[in-house]
């Protein structure tokens, strides 16, 4: 695809495809937010960032957060569960030894210890009023 005309492709030096590449490894920053700031599609970037040349080197001490993610899990067969006809007791009490809920907004609500479930819906319900 031809350029617009009078515009002169674009050259990018080795050193300036390094610094530009080692800009979206700052956290927070995106790929396509560097291309904007350059003026350039986020495609160009991504292809230097596949190119080991261009590619930022990792971080030594990058911190890795170990708390939170996901594990994997298998499963080994099926359980049969069997189905009750009858309403659930509303007097049996459902314990958690911790419920962490993140509201929209950002708020969060951290309960840690052997706690009734319907003890921390009454408070959430009472943070809304």
């Amino acid at each position: 695809m031809a350029g617009k005309k009078g515009q002169k492709k674009r050259f990018w030096s080795d050193d300036e495809k390094r610094s530009i590449c080692g800009q979206t490894t700052v956290p927070g920053v995106s790929v396509a937010q560097v291309a904007r700031r350059h003026a350039m599609n986020a495609n160009l970037i991504h292809n230097w960032l596949k190119d080991p040349r261009f590619a930022p080197e990792p971080a030594i001490d990058a911190v890795v957060d170990t708390d939170t993610g996901f594990l994997p899990v298998e499963i080994a067969g099926t359980v049969a569960v069997p189905i009750v006809d009858e309403e659930p007791q509303l007097s049996a009490a459902i314990l958690a030894d911790r419920v962490d809920i993140t509201s929209s907004d950002g708020r969060r609500i951290l309960v840690e210890g052997s706690t009734a479930l319907s003890g921390v819906l009454a408070l959430v319900e009472g943070l809304k009023a």
